[in-house]
């Protein structure tokens, strides 16, 4: 085992782009949204106009499908200056019902490393998103039974994962986070004194990304795969 993790007894893991396929579902839908108002404005001025509506609802709305169907919505409307049909409309929440609907595709090692650490550490899955569609996708992927605890965020900032340690009687020195997002799943956590692990897939929210100054001086590994915890931990 490495010796920066001997002292953690709890892991978390994010759930989207660390145990299963997300992003690329919505990089999907944005390609289809885009397509749809392809008489109205250009596909890359659409999806500008779109993030920026994402961030305009994002404390409205939160995350995941729903708020996202919301944001092609009222971002229909303005690309096309209140003249979007309403079988146009139909068509929007109709690419949010079939991302809802996508099968739920595990990302490599997802199972193998949870049931490996399972009857050694204390797991936990914190992630972020709609509360339905996670159940439903945890569900799907029949890795509920590896988890003591399952944690819906409505963000992940410093403040979210106190609340959620504190909650849980878990000391920020021995708790380890698994996931995908420098900003949401390994930044947070070094700054409340717990430890990280990056995991990067391959495709990344532009709302998720950070520069070079934020990971500055921060002390984390990153892995090409998930399956490479298991040599740090075992």
């Amino acid at each position: 085992m490495n010796k920066e993790y001997k002292n953690i007894k709890v892991i978390g893991f994010d759930a989207d782009d660390t145990l299963w396929v997300n992003e690329t579902y919505y990089r999907e839908a944005e390609d289809e949204f885009t397509k749809l108002l392809s008489a109205y404005e250009t596909p890359n001025k659409t999806n500008q106009e779109l993030f920026k509506k994402e961030m305009e609802d994002l404390h409205l709305y939160g995350y995941g499908v729903k708020s996202f169907v919301l944001s092609m919505i009222e971002t229909a409307i303005e690309v096309s200056n209140n003249s979007i049909s309403s079988k146009a409309i139909q068509d929007i929440i109709n690419i949010g019902k079939k991302m809802i609907n996508k099968p739920v595709e595990m990302l490599e090692g997802a199972e193998e490393v949870l049931k490996s650490l399972f009857p050694k550490y204390r797991l936990i899955m914190a992630t972020k998103g709609d509360l339905l569609d996670q159940e439903r996708k945890l569900k799907k992927s029949v890795l509920a039974k590896y988890f003591h605890h399952i944690e819906v965020l409505s963000d992940k900032k410093e403040a979210n994962y106190l609340q959620m340690l504190n909650h849980l009687d878990i000391d920020p020195s021995e708790f380890l986070m698994i996931g995908n997002s420098l900003k949401s799943d390994v930044l947070p956590l070094i700054n409340i004194k717990a430890r990280a692990i990056h995991v990067p897939y391959h495709t990344t929210w532009k709302h998720e990304q950070v520069n070079d100054e934020e990971t500055n001086g921060k002390i984390y590994k990153t892995i090409a795969n998930l399956t490479e915890v298991l040599n740090l931990l075992e």
